[in-house]
């Protein structure tokens, strides 16, 4: 079984808890199992967090396979990038 290691902002959907085993050959079965054990997380996991397998960020992962002895991690977006004048160099007159 694969074993899902939740961020403390996952813990507030498992009850505080921090791991779990779960039988799943893809991450797609593995987000219907863990949404069967912990209602609602499905959705949250599902609306674009990444996922990391064995420390690999693997994109679109729906249908990547997990291995019976993997580690999966489920990463929230992260903010930042180009906005505003952050980083850019004044220009002078």
């Amino acid at each position: 079984m694969a074993t899902v290691v939740f961020s403390s902002g996952l813990q507030r959907y498992t009850g505080g808890v921090e791991r779990v085993n779960v039988d799943a050959t893809d991450v797609r079965g593995l987000i219907a199992a863990l949404d069967t054990r912990f209602p609602g997380i499905g959705q949250v996991i599902g609306s674009g967090m990444a996922v990391a397998i064995d420390g690999e960020i693997i994109p679109d992962a729906m249908l990547e396979a997990v291995p019976p002895d993997g580690e999966v991690h489920f990463l929230p977006p992260i903010g930042g990038g180009a906005g505003g004048d952050r980083g850019r160099t004044a220009q002078r007159t």
